[in-house]
């Protein structure tokens, strides 16, 4: 009885507590990262107690980042790593960090790409942006494929033998989404007490 009455406590004060926030932000050159992008918003999205915003990297202003409980970082592979653009992104959020004298700590990061083969580099792009989260101390969200092996984050073959983002890509990214909302959403209320204090 005693565990039926403290499981309920736990379920009010959850309740009670605000949306935790998840920013996806990405940039695409093709419309390919955009459309991944959309698709681990829509997954994130559809977990309860969570407010998702989806954003170009160039959208996001530096001081609304550290109102993030989660951050999730989309890019096109250029020459075997990130775009410029997401490069800047991430230089940015160290920066928003460092003037509100805070870290990534409590807070999580994942990472996401699209590139032209097979094995063009989508590998060392996300775990470009993954390590720079860890340095920045988020705590990393990877994903899981249709097999159900841990990846380092949804990626889709957009090149000439396989254009565009598949349905089986669009999926694993829904599933990213809900995978990183849940994680966020509890990590967020493992903290809360602790801030209370």
């Amino acid at each position: 009885m005693k565990s039926i009455v403290c499981l309920l406590v736990s379920a009010a004060a959850l309740a009670q507590q605000p949306p935790a926030r998840i920013l996806v932000a990405y940039h695409s050159g093709t419309g390919n990262t955009a459309k991944l992008a959309q698709a681990i918003r829509d997954g994130a999205a559809s977990v309860d107690g969570i407010e998702v915003v989806l954003r170009k990297t160039s959208e996001v202003r530096p001081e609304e980042v550290p109102a993030y409980d989660g951050i999730v970082l989309g890019t096109p592979v250029h020459w075997f790593n990130l775009s410029t653009e997401a490069k800047r992104f991430l230089d940015e959020v160290g920066n928003a960090l460092w003037k509100a004298k805070t870290t990534g700590d409590g807070r999580t990061a994942g990472a996401f790409c699209t590139g032209g083969g097979a094995a063009m580099g989508k590998d060392m792009a996300r775990l470009s942006i993954l390590s720079a989260f860890l340095t920045m101390r988020f705590i990393v969200i990877g994903g899981v494929d249709s097999e159900g092996f841990g990846t380092v984050g949804p990626e889709a073959t957009t090149g000439p033998t396989d254009p565009g983002v598949s349905g089986r890509e669009e999926t694993e990214a829904r599933r990213f989404g809900e995978r990183f909302a849940r994680f966020t959403r509890q990590i967020r209320a493992s903290r809360a007490p602790a801030a209370s204090k």
